[in-house]
């Protein structure tokens, strides 16, 4: 299979990783008349899949043991596709929640198999190709953001903005079946392999990820709601989450490919955080001026953030066995918070009655991670994840 195969493989799976996310927000206001979905309900429809996306990493080096990586990915796969065909069909809230978990579980298997993956199969190549894989996720995540509201207008119906997104899914699980490479063995992992629950710095990484990828989930769950807010339209709210999805792909595929041969991470993620401080304080400030241009800079920002901090990640280790178990640990901890930032969000908004303390905290976080990135030296890598801890001693640490 050649690399241009894998390549394609990877777009088609990374498209189907978002759009349960940013499917919601444009059709939030439509979906609250039908239903009587409550603001704090809605904030669950992004914050559970999310916390999925947390909970079911953390327990790879416990299910890697039965279940296969093939396997992995056609369940996680039928799971979501599963849960965009019920959303056709729903009228309930908590039916909406629901089939959340559902898509979100599916999101999670698949999302924690990817960066290992895309390490293994791309040797040499790996900032270049977690930069195509962040790409594709969020370009998922912008169209299903942007195409949901025509969908739903054309159909006279919110839950084909929602559930259309099935059809993707059953793609990729066909081009898995036919495109996997069959040359490049699965990694097999024994009864010694690694957890990373008592190492400090994988602690780092994981709260590190976890907070300057807030921002994103905030940005999906409450971006179309605060441009309503501020007198635009429903349809103008999805615009501005598919400029975000833009300028988010420039930034994962663009900083990537012009830091490429730099080993240190640092700069580019202290850019990156820098660009999208920049962001977030032009919608604290000054959110009527000039939205186009907060949300392109915290589109960017984010973008490459993702990109980078995975990259980070998996360049700690050096075989792409360890270095996924560290990425599934880190995406474990790390999505777990990102999943409690919107529920915030969500909450300040309830408290306040605008979006000020809200976008005031995403400030402080994005600054406070800047301050972060100093300490991710690459000569620390090695003796900062020695000693990994065995996973039958895990009983040890409790």
């Amino acid at each position: 299979m050649t690399v241009a195969w894998r390549a394609m493989l990877v777009v088609l799976l990374a498209l189907n990783l978002r759009p349960i996310l940013t499917s919601i927000g444009p059709l939030l206001e439509p979906m609250r008349i039908s239903t009587g979905l409550g603001y704090q309900q809605a904030a669950l429809l992004t914050a559970l899949p999310v916390l999925c996306m947390g909970a079911v990493p953390l327990l790879h080096p416990w299910s890697r043991r039965w279940l296969s990586e093939h396997a992995g990915m056609l369940g996680g796969l039928a799971a979501i596709a599963l849960a965009c065909l019920w959303r056709l069909q729903l009228q309930s809230a908590w039916a909406l929640v629901a089939s959340a978990v559902l898509a979100g579980l599916g999101v999670a298997v698949v999302q924690g198999m990817m960066p290992g993956l895309v390490n293994r199969w791309f040797p040499g190549r790996l900032a270049g190709a977690m930069g195509l894989y962040s790409a594709a996720l969020m370009s998922g995540g912008g169209l299903a953001a942007v195409l949901g509201p025509h969908l739903a207008e054309y159909s006279g119906q919110w839950q084909l903005g929602l559930g259309a997104w099935a059809a993707p899914a059953m793609l990729a699980m066909l081009a898995w079946l036919i495109l996997r490479p069959r040359n490049i063995q699965s990694p097999v992992f024994k009864g010694n392999g690694g957890h990373w629950f008592g190492h400090r710095r994988a602690w780092l990484l994981a709260v590190y990820f976890g907070l300057i990828n807030g921002g994103y989930t905030s940005m999906v769950a409450w971006l179309p709601a605060f441009y309503l807010e501020q007198g635009g339209s429903a349809q103008g709210g999805a615009d501005l989450v598919g400029l975000m999805t833009l300028f988010q792909v420039l930034g994962a595929l663009g900083l990537p490919l012009l830091l490429r041969r730099w080993v240190d991470r640092r700069p580019g993620l202290a850019l990156a955080l820098s660009i999208q401080l920049v962001g977030f304080m032009g919608l604290l400030m000054v959110p009527t001026a000039v939205p186009g241009l907060w949300v392109a800079l915290i589109g960017f920002g984010l973008g490459a953030c993702f990109s980078q901090s995975l990259t980070l990640t998996l360049e700690h280790l050096p075989t792409p066995a360890e270095a996924g178990g560290l990425a599934g640990f880190v995406q474990g901890i790390g999505f777990i918070i990102t999943g409690c930032v919107p529920y915030i969000v969500g909450w300040l908004r309830a408290l306040d009655g605008d979006f000020q303390s809200a976008w005031t905290v995403l400030t402080a976080s994005v600054l406070t991670m800047l301050l972060v990135t100093i300490a991710f030296s690459p000569q620390s890598y090695a003796k900062a994840l020695a000693r990994p801890v065995p996973v039958d001693n895990v009983d040890a640490l409790s």
